[in-house]
């Protein structure tokens, strides 16, 4: 079995996929005469291809035990999807970069449980994988029509290794 080795998660190495959602370092300035601090711009949410709409959902990860193995990639090609943490519980990433699939280009991160991410368009992910306990993410992406989410299955399945 092929492994892949988890990084931290930062901005400079997640930049290729999408962005990091985090306060460090976030533009940011009081609001609602001073009693609300206001962080902005955190992702670029881009959804509105072919009249897609965005969304906000809950969704509910179970939690995974390490060492994980995936075995299948998916991607949205008409939008991002980013995802917060509620839970502030640790999570993992797996991505590769937009375009025809190439399992060598494969990364994986490893978050504080406080860390979002935005996948940009067309970029290839794993679904959710919770560590520790039950997680809640918001997840914002897009609506509409057409369908968003290509599924891959793997050749042989990775385990992740930290």
């Amino acid at each position: 079995m092929k492994t892949l080795q988890m990084e931290r998660l930062t901005r400079a190495a997640f930049a290729p996929f999408g962005e990091v959602i985090e306060l460090d370092g976030a533009r940011h300035f009081p609001i609602n005469g001073g009693t609300t601090e206001r962080y902005h711009d955190l992702a670029r949410v881009d959804v509105g291809e072919q009249g897609g709409r965005p969304l906000v959902n809950l969704f509910r990860a179970q939690p995974r035990s390490l060492p994980v193995e995936i075995g299948m990639m998916e991607r949205h090609p008409l939008g991002s999807q980013a995802f917060l943490p509620l839970a502030g519980a640790s999570y993992l990433i797996v991505v590769a970069p937009a375009g025809e699939f190439d399992p060598a280009q494969m990364r994986a991160f490893w978050t504080e449980g406080w860390q979002g991410v935005n996948y940009a368009k067309g970029v290839w992910h794993h679904p959710l994988l919770a560590l520790e306990r039950v997680s809640d993410f918001v997840v914002v992406d897009r609506g509409g029509e057409q369908p968003n989410c290509d599924e891959l299955a793997l050749v042989e399945p990775w385990r992740l290794v930290r």
